[in-house]
């Protein structure tokens, strides 16, 4: 659950001290709010009715905990009508920080009232999981008291929230007409909440994806990029980029300044990306021998452009995923086409506890693969709708001040564009993600079969370099530590600061960034973290020095793209990355 209580000593009859008056509008969304904001799906389903009903009362039908908390809110009842000090809402809570939620003694009480009952739920639902219930059962609780007190914050009102009432006799009630305008807006093009992003404020080509490159390859599948070098002098081994198939590849290729791709030519390395198809139902087949087969032929465009015998990868998210499946089958072949591979914020092990884990129960699952089933493809809004909901404050609610309530116009942030950019997803690679992620299929040797080769992850044998980031909740870092267990080859892992979309666009230059080496990966993540040595900066600058390490001798860079066998057919960002089919 997102609301914290904090409680000051009942002896201290203080006002909280207020917060400075909030003259102005709202402050424009910070960059790092924005990659706050985003998600990266993961192929799941909403938690079944039935699951989340039974998990309620497993919680909450338990009469000694029950009655202890009603007592308690009761107490805090009567302290709320005589104008008690001791509830207060923790100091990072945005949603109350206007003055009048510390000075008016009518939203004082309303706020008190709100932190009261919020409180006790989720004090309820930790003496549950106290007391040994199946985490997995207690994420599905949680997921929806989260959801459901973030829905009922007086935030959310417009009589229930001060600063929109100022703002709306500030403005004449002009505030009022403009959040209208967004809300019939969002109920005809955003399925209901809230938009994120202005749309059209940015253009991929033009704003986004304009590293300069050339499409080299294309078939039904992906489109091979290639990007021009920017140094005199590069590596001869090429390196081969594995974005996730959920979403576009442009996230690695933003604005000039804040690109992955950018980045990596300038150290000198030949890089190519894999750019996915949007499938639609015609490709409902497609699965992970389909996914994985175009990575091997995006293999073997690197290296016949290049010339080079083999080539490095990096998958990301989901990516990896596919992309351990073709290095799989590429191990179990006695093919050594893959020199080294790196993972960013991967998990191939999903036993570790995460709040994902509120998605995967079995009936969950099946009523996600049937729905896939039926409809062909998984599109993004339905994917994007379960991360959208496990964050409502962040991702929903915040907008829905600023916009509907405030009147003020969606933020306009390249990340947050890119994340309403969305694909679809096969249903039968929908299926086996979700058989990987339910069964943990991908870790358990045999459990599943790619190419005609049954997966062992202890096969592949080449080095790899792993990343995770501290406070990601999708990927938590302790599971993607578990790749350095899993295989092997020798391991390098780096630990990022921040959530997971954060890590990954994560330019060198911050100066709050920052990221942990240790030595070499044991069996225990935390013993690791606890002898790791903190740096400043970004995990792509370990990345790189580990990456020209294995990228072979340098050459003279190519004055040209392509090769007469894959000769330029465009210029990036191609064409697959525009493309907007129905789901």
């Amino acid at each position: 659950m997102t609301t914290t209580t904090t409680r000051q000593r009942p002896t201290d009859r203080r006002a909280p001290k207020p917060p400075a008056p909030q003259t102005e509008p709202p402050a424009p969304q910070t960059e790092s709010e924005a990659l706050a904001s985003v998600e990266s799906a993961e192929p799941v389903g909403l938690p079944s009715p039935r699951g989340m009903a039974r998990g309620l009362l497993s919680a909450f039908a338990r009469p000694r905990p029950l009655a202890r908390e009603a007592a308690r809110l009761g107490r805090d009842a009567v302290g709320i009508l005589r104008g008690t000090d001791a509830i207060a809402p923790a100091p990072r809570d945005k949603r109350f920080a206007d003055p009048a939620w510390s000075l008016h003694p009518g939203y004082r009480r309303l706020l008190q009232s709100y932190l009261a009952w919020t409180g006790a739920l989720d004090r309820l639902v930790r003496d549950y999981e106290e007391d040994g219930a199946d985490w997995r059962e207690v994420e599905q609780v949680r997921f929806l008291l989260t959801a459901a007190t973030s829905a009922l914050a007086p935030t959310n009102t417009l009589l229930g929230n001060p600063a929109a009432l100022k703002r709306a006799f500030d403005t004449g009630g002009i505030s009022l007409l403009r959040g209208l305008r967004h809300i019939l807006s969002d109920l005809r093009h955003n399925g209901g909440l809230p938009a994120q992003v202005q749309r059209d404020a940015f253009a991929v080509g033009t704003d986004l994806g304009v590293s300069p490159g050339a499409v080299v390859h294309r078939d039904d599948v992906v489109e091979v990029l290639q990007y021009a070098p920017s140094t005199p002098r590069v590596r001869q081994r090429p390196l081969v980029i594995v974005p996730p198939p959920i979403g576009r590849f442009y996230f690695l290729d933003l604005r000039p300044g804040r690109s992955f791709v950018e980045f990596a030519v300038a150290q000198g390395l030949q890089v190519f990306m894999i750019s996915w198809r949007n499938p639609t139902r015609e490709q409902s087949e497609w699965g992970l021998d389909t996914y994985a087969g175009a990575i091997e032929r995006a293999i073997d465009v690197a290296r016949e452009v290049t010339g080079s015998p083999d080539v490095t990868t990096l998958g990301f998210c989901a990516g990896g995923q596919v992309m351990t499946t073709a290095l799989n089958h590429l191990a179990v072949t006695g093919d050594d086409r893959v020199h080294a591979a790196g993972y960013a914020v991967t998990l191939l092990d999903f036993s570790s506890r995460a709040p994902l884990g509120a998605f995967s129960a079995p009936r969950t699952i099946e009523l996600a693969r049937r729905n896939s089933r039926r409809q062909g493809v998984i599109t993004a809004r339905q994917m994007g709708s379960v991360f959208t909901w496990m964050r409502p404050d962040d991702l929903i609610f915040s907008y829905l001040v600023n916009q509907w309530l405030m009147g003020e116009d969606p933020p306009a942030f390249d990340i947050l564009s890119w994340n309403a950019d969305g694909t679809n997803l096969p249903a039968r690679l929908h299926e086996q993600f979700l058989d990987i992620f339910g069964r943990n299929s991908l870790a358990r040797a045999g459990a599943l079969r790619v190419l005609d080769t049954p997966v062992h992850l202890s096969r592949i044998t080449v080095p790899t370099f792993v990343t995770g980031a501290l406070t990601d909740h999708l990927t938590p870092w302790d599971g993607c530590y578990r790749t350095t267990q899993l295989l092997s080859g020798p391991s390098t892992f780096v630990l990022s600061y921040s959530g997971h979309i954060q890590s990954l666009v994560n330019p060198p230059g911050n100066p709050k960034a920052h990221y942990w080496t240790g030595g070499e990966p044991g069996p225990d993540p935390e013993a690791w973290r606890a002898s790791a040595q903190r740096h400043t900066g970004s995990w792509w600058e370990p990345w790189t020095a580990w990456m020209l390490e294995r990228s072979g001798n340098e050459v003279t860079a190519p004055t040209t793209l392509g090769s007469a066998a894959h000769p330029p057919r465009e210029p990036a960002p191609g064409s697959y990355v525009h493309d907007r089919v129905p789901g």
